[in-house]
């Protein structure tokens, strides 16, 4: 008579089954984050990066609503055909102040990882407005309600709290800045909030090169 297998009675058994899985995941999960926790590369900004703005703060959230980051990646592989393309390859350093990281896992459009610069704000606003204006086979949509919505909140006091608590979660702001923060805000409209965040994508980098 063929003798079960040791692991039969686990595979039989929903319960042990369930824990077996469980303990796995977690070692297996604890071994690859816990040592990112010690590594400086993962968790010390590079040269030159501060934390985004009032403005960027606000465009960087519209840019999550409206779902930019479901077409569009922000994270350049190390690969000669990408880095040709986008430019420098993505790294750590320079996320450390994204919170969600939007790295994204489709490429619809084109990667904005190194988008800040690459083109002027009335360009942006051109395209956002109307996307085949400027590229006639794009399947963007376009966004013209964004012209018209003002960036600030109807509590002036949101854009600081949002500050505080990412300041909480390791953002360097200053209490001048958070104080400074609805000000910034005022006269300018989701449209101008959103070319500003775009317009700070990559730079950091792109100006160590």
């Amino acid at each position: 008579m063929t003798q079960p297998y040791p692991h039969e009675k686990i595979e039989k058994n929903v319960g042990l089954l369930i824990v077996g899985i469980l303990l796995a995941i977690s070692v297996g999960g604890l071994v690859q984050i816990v040592p990112l926790w010690y590594m400086k590369s993962t968790t010390v900004p590079i040269e030159g990066l501060l934390p985004y703005s009032a403005l960027d703060l606000t465009g960087r959230d519209i840019y999550i609503r409206e779902g930019c980051h479901v077409c569009h990646s922000q994270l350049v592989r190390p690969f000669r055909a990408e880095t040709e393309r986008y430019g420098h390859y993505t790294v750590a350093g320079e996320l450390v102040y994204d919170r969600p990281f939007l790295f994204g896992s489709r490429r619809v459009g084109p990667d904005l990882a190194r988008l800040g610069g690459r083109y002027s704000d009335e360009w942006h606003r051109d395209h956002l407005l109307n996307p085949r204006d400027l590229v006639p086979e794009s399947i963007m949509p376009a966004f013209p309600w964004l012209a018209r919505a003002p960036a600030g909140s109807a509590d002036p006091a949101f854009i600081q709290q949002k500050m505080r608590t990412l300041r909480r979660l390791g953002s360097p702001y200053t209490d001048e800045q958070i104080a400074a923060a609805p000000a910034e805000l005022e006269g300018k409209t989701e449209l101008d909030a959103l070319i500003a965040y775009l317009q700070k994508l990559g730079t950091v980098i792109q100006a160590r090169r």
